[in-house]
């Protein structure tokens, strides 16, 4: 796992490359949704080429390819409950967001897989996605019941996201973040045909939701 950094692409290489000559034949590695699609955003490229690279160095992996993290919302609390608006731009495509919590759970259950097993198993990619898909409008009307007064949708200017971004990370980051809004508007963030049904079997329970975020959310603010 990287954290998104201007080099983050050389630092995951030299990883495979350490990794590659230690011996390690299995891995798990979290990517990133769409990372295929998405190719003007940065570090979705960049876990793209991460992703072929493995191939290529014919790596035994499990690719784990999460949506929006829904505790990414937490960094906007203050703007939701102070000023009663949504500013992500999310907008109206929708986003299958993931808890963190269950990401972490799927990660964890590959890598013991992958350890128990007598051999090497073959490449897989997992999408990881929450229950629902989720537009802007909708979120705010999740806050808005869950807090009991109106919450508005304001989240289609990616240009002014950019600019509050710069507030408290560097330029570089904020516009990543504002070409991944863009990316949203255009195409949303979507799941396949059967992935919430694969991600539901192999964690045993039902993925965690948004509601339940937000619920849990306003109850510690």
């Amino acid at each position: 796992m990287n954290a998104v950094a201007p080099d983050e692409f050389t630092q995951a290489l030299i990883a495979l490359n350490v990794a590659r000559s230690a011996g390690v034949e299995r891995i798990v590695y979290l990517s990133v949704i769409h990372s295929d699609i998405y190719v003007n955003v940065p570090h979705f490229a960049g876990k793209f080429g991460v992703e072929r690279m493995i191939e290529q160095m014919d790596f035994k992996a499990t690719i784990l390819r999460p949506a929006y993290f829904i505790q990414n919302d937490l960094t906007i609390k203050d703007v939701i409950t102070g000023y009663g608006v949504y500013p992500m731009p999310v907008g109206d495509k929708g986003l299958a967001m993931i808890d963190v919590r269950d990401i972490a759970e799927i990660a964890a259950l590959e890598l013991l897989r992958r350890e128990q097993a007598a051999q090497p198993l073959p490449i897989t990619r997992i999408n990881l996605v929450g229950p629902d898909t989720l537009t802007g409008a909708a979120i705010a009307a999740i806050w808005t019941d869950v807090l009991d007064r109106q919450i508005d949708y304001g989240g289609g200017d990616t240009q002014a996201f950019e600019q509050n971004l710069r507030q408290f990370m560097p330029a570089w980051m904020a516009y990543d973040m504002r070409m991944m809004g863009e990316r949203f508007l255009t195409e949303g963030m979507l799941p396949e045909g059967g992935d919430i049904e694969r991600l539901t079997t192999l964690l045993g329970r039902p993925l965690r939701s948004y509601r339940n975020f937000a619920s849990e959310t306003a109850a510690t603010a």
